[in-house]
């Protein structure tokens, strides 16, 4: 095994790093010849093709230019009245809570099942006022959260449910696709995500009216894009219907998700065989490891995430996290608690011990490299750095 020293004439292994083949790059060329740049043919396909792949209608997608505007642009599709309360998971990126509050409405947190790391339901439903109108579920790292109980909660007080599944492409609970149980679902194709457009997103739907609303809403409330505007089929008038949003994807970023999306079972299976290759390794460390995924579910297996306890493992998370950098491989942190972060505390006065579960979590979590570029041997290198830079 290679010692700290050994690791610095290696390439530094990037965390999340994607896997970029020819197709995509032949197709981003292709779009640059064109000459067509912006939302265009490509962003049609792109919107049929992932329509396809979700079980869906081509008219119950919208492809916008990231999750977090898929998630603002769904919250005011659906018509929330200003000020209403939003429950959501305080263990998830800053852009779940951000886009809440950039809709005009109220967060309210709601602590995480500490072995499953998503939402609890039960905390869910304590956490309901008069003033809630919906809940904003994340399928964290790609496990699916307990949709039966969430949406049975929904029912049950009215609300909407806006489904992040920023981690959750390949998800499904019960035979179902994540994003299809709410209102709407929100989708990622960041740079790190199990399909990457660089930075883009799309939202799904079960009611055809609101997504073609979200569709009006991301592109400056216009009633055609630019495609139906200067296309082929000549000029056409357009009307502004809405104040909108800036939120398109464009046919450069479809031009790399109609490969990826083409390649995305084939490389979920690479990743759950990195994946099952951790568990191996890793069983007898003592460190913490991701739970099995429950039955009659399929995991996205998006982030694999380990716990540094420091009782436990002689080292404390972020030192941890410093010795695996030195042996030059690329970590993550998936996440401090949103309550961690000054901006939440002084706005909302909240404090991360209110919700422990999320707290404890967030302050011993770290996300090992899980791309299907990993070759063999960078595994290897994942698993040879964990385990010395615990023994230190």
């Amino acid at each position: 095994m290679n010692s700290a020293s050994d690791s610095a004439t290696e390439p530094f292994l990037v965390f999340g790093s994607p896997l970029i083949e020819q197709a995509e790059i032949d197709e981003v060329t292709a779009c640059m010849r064109s000459s067509w740049l912006g939302t265009g043919p490509r962003v049609a396909q792109f919107e049929q093709d992932f329509a396809k792949y979700q079980t869906l209608v081509p008219n119950k997608v919208a492809a916008v230019n990231s999750c977090t505007a898929a998630l603002h642009v769904s919250m005011v599709a659906a018509n929330l009245e200003p000020g209403s309360e939003v429950i959501t998971t305080p263990l998830t990126f800053c852009a779940s809570v951000n886009a809440i509050i950039h809709a005009g409405l109220t967060p309210v947190l709601a602590d995480v099942d500490p072995r499953t790391q998503n939402i609890d339901p039960s905390a869910i439903e304590a956490a309901i006022t008069s003033r809630t109108r919906a809940i904003l579920p994340v399928h964290f790292a790609g496990r699916p959260c307990e949709m039966d109980q969430i949406t049975a909660i929904a029912d049950k007080y009215n609300l909407v449910v806006i489904e992040d599944c920023a981690h959750a492409i390949e998800t499904t609970y019960h035979g179902r696709k994540a994003g299809t149980f709410g209102d709407f679902g929100c989708f990622s194709f960041y740079a790190t995500k199990n399909v990457a457009t660089g930075e883009g997103g799309m939202i799904v739907g079960r009611d055809e009216a609101l997504i073609a609303r979200a569709k009006v809403l991301a592109l400056h409330g216009m009633s055609k894009d630019a495609w139906h505007r200067f296309g082929d089929q000549g000029y056409k008038h357009y009307q502004v219907v809405e104040a909108g949003f800036k939120y398109n994807m464009m046919d450069l970023q479809a031009s790399i998700g109609i490969h990826q999306l083409a390649r995305v079972e084939a490389n979920w299976k690479k990743r759950e065989a990195i994946w099952a290759r951790y568990l191996q390794a890793f069983a007898d460390l003592p460190i913490g490891l991701p739970a099995t995924p429950a039955a009659d579910t399929r995991h996205a297996y998006h982030l694999f995430t380990a716990f540094i306890e420091e009782s436990h493992c002689g080292i404390s998370r972020d030192a941890f996290l410093d010795a695996m950098n030195a042996r030059r491989v690329g970590t993550g942190v998936h996440y401090l608690s949103v309550p961690e972060h000054p901006y939440y505390q002084q706005r909302y006065g909240w404090k991360p011990e209110q919700w422990p579960n999320a707290m404890n979590i967030g302050r011993q979590t770290v996300s090992l490299p899980l791309s299907p570029k990993l070759s063999d041997p960078d595994v290897e290198r994942v698993i040879d750095a964990t385990i010395h830079s615990l023994r230190g």
